[in-house]
């Protein structure tokens, strides 16, 4: 989780990522920063991501972007 935290603190500082909870439906992360943030997790953690997994329950928050990580290294 703390590899995670750091790729989303780099990305933006600006966001409180422990409390954030709407990531993706606030509009807190834009396209760019999906793209980015996708592009880090792949090489970070070697896992896939396909166009379909790029669904807001997926990353509107670093426990669910945590926990979505997890079940593609599974």
């Amino acid at each position: 989780m703390e590899e995670l935290m750091e790729i989303l603190r780099d990305l933006r500082p600006d966001v409180d990522f422990e409390r954030e909870t709407a990531l993706i439906d606030d509009g807190i992360l834009g396209s760019f920063d999906i793209t980015a943030l996708v592009n880090e997790i792949m090489d970070v953690f070697g896992v896939e991501i396909s166009m379909a997994d790029l669904e807001p329950e997926n990353f509107n928050s670093a426990q669910a972007i945590y926990e979505f990580i997890q079940s593609q290294k599974g």
